[in-house]
């Protein structure tokens, strides 16, 4: 949850006072306090992270060009994130930052929330307005309850939505359009579903 209105701004302080294994964030001064994520949130992101660092971190039967790391901790002036994924071109950013650094300040070219009932709003009406002002190129909504995928691009006025992907198909979504991303992979298997489909 985010700060009242008439607190003090709120500072790293407030973030290091959490409940350890929590996730802290700071926008526009307020305190956004998080659990860690259910585990369909957490199949989700890290299964895209293993399938988009193969072919794209280490070049693996794709063109690499890319680093990513998840959940990392990016500090934009007075801003603290923590997006679920983020990657950098090699281009722009060449190398991750040394081993010791607490968090970082470039902005990622892509970035990807993937999204929990209780941090939706706060990663679509406040995150991604965030990325795009810090120069993010690209960002992917992922909603594992509808088994979407939401791609935009960034354009001068904000964020373009460019695709929606829905389901087990495989799609094709930039910035990683080169190879085929199966979105089944990504979701929960319904074995509640299917252990009633057996029953007599």
């Amino acid at each position: 949850m985010g700060q009242g209105k008439g607190k003090k701004p709120a500072t790293y302080e407030d973030i290091d006072e959490l409940p350890v294994g929590g996730v802290g964030e700071i926008i526009a001064d307020e305190l956004y306090a998080s659990p860690r994520p259910a585990y369909g949130h957490l199949r989700v992101a890290s299964r895209l992270g293993a399938l988009l660092t193969l072919p794209y971190e280490m070049a693996q039967g794709g063109p690499g060009g890319w680093w990513f790391l998840d959940e990392p901790e990016l500090h934009f002036r007075t801003h603290v994130v923590v997006p679920d994924l983020a990657g950098w071109r090699r281009e722009r950013v060449p190398e991750p930052p040394e081993a010791e650094t607490p968090w970082l300040t470039q902005a990622p070219d892509w970035v990807c929330e993937v999204l929990s009932p209780s941090t939706m709003v706060k990663d679509r009406v406040r995150k991604l307005p965030l990325y795009h002002l810090e120069g993010a190129a690209h960002a992917w909504v992922i909603d594992p309850l509808s088994r979407t995928l939401e791609v935009f691009r960034s354009t001068d006025d904000g964020w373009a939505r460019a695709g929606l992907h829905e389901g087990d198909g495989s799609v094709f979504a930039e910035p990683f359009g080169d190879i085929p991303l199966e979105l089944g992979l990504l979701w929960t298997p319904e074995y509640r579903a299917r252990e009633r489909q057996s029953l007599p």
